[in-house]
């Protein structure tokens, strides 16, 4: 019997490689996004499923589920794509802005997670991946509220192994470096400095260092390790894609919370 993966975010970047790796490998595919109306490319598969899946919408995120059972009769894998970054002083962010950062990065990841957890349960077997990234182990500037929903992300997918290991369900945490998506567009919410000036020359100095960032282009390689995670067969929880997330997270590993603020600084001119 095929398994069945169900991915959130797909309609470009990493959930989008993701979801046609899947694909190829003879997986069902519920590939969910805001807009399927939009899709072209998925929906052209024969094992793929695009359906409408809002991770700040309770109600759609149930439909889907419900949707992906029905077509394919279980969900063997969520993949926890969707999320965004709010990036600039946290003293100008408003409340929408801050609400909406963690609705989306950790409160909407929270709901999916428990709309499939029943029928993982009762299949006794099942896989859940966060896609974290380097920002749940360490810090660029001007990210906080970024940086606070990953934190948030890694924190709740370790104890999470803790209540359902023993059912059969392991839990995986993807950590990407930089990778040229449109993360660094439409994923991407800048606040900036406003008006206060203090902010502006470091949040620009910032923003140039992100600009010339040596991103990859080879987004299939998450993808590859988000199917390296799912099928495994492993309890190992962390799973880092790139050499720059290699690199900086050792750094991070080694050096104490000054240097590494230091080596940080640093590199992004402040």
């Amino acid at each position: 019997m095929k398994k069945t993966v169900l991915i959130t975010g797909a309609s470009s970047g990493f959930g989008r490689e993701t979801a046609k790796l899947f694909s190829r490998q003879g997986w069902n595919v519920a590939a969910t996004m805001r807009s399927p109306e939009k899709e072209t490319e998925l929906t052209a598969l024969d094992n793929v499923l695009v359906t409408k899946l809002d991770v700040t919408d309770n109600a759609s995120i149930q439909n889907a589920v419900a949707q992906s059972i029905a077509r394919f009769g279980q969900i063997d894998v969520l993949v926890n794509n969707a999320g965004y970054g709010a990036m600039g002083a946290l003293e100008t962010a408003g409340e929408s802005q801050i609400r909406q950062q963690f609705e989306v990065n950790l409160f909407g990841l929270i709901e999916t997670t428990k709309a499939v957890l029943p029928g993982m349960r009762a299949q006794q077997s099942g896989v859940i991946i966060n896609v974290s990234s380097i920002g749940g182990r360490l810090t660029f500037p001007f990210s906080s509220l970024y940086h606070a929903t990953k934190f948030a992300v890694e924190g709740l997918t370790e104890s999470l192994q803790y209540e359902l290991n023993p059912l059969g369900i392991r839990l995986k945490l993807v950590e990407p470096g930089g990778y040229k998506t449109e993360f660094a567009g439409r994923s991407m919410d800048v606040m900036d400095a406003g008006e206060l000036a203090e902010y502006s020359a470091p949040f620009k100095k910032f923003m140039g260092m992100i600009d010339n960032w040596p991103m990859s282009a080879n987004i299939a390689e998450v993808a590859e390790v988000i199917y390296e995670a799912a099928t495994d067969g492993t309890e190992r929880l962390r799973y880092l894609s790139g050499s720059d997330a290699e690199q900086v997270v050792q750094a991070r590993q080694q050096l104490n919370d000054i240097d590494f603020k230091k080596m940080m600084a640093a590199q992004t001119g402040l």
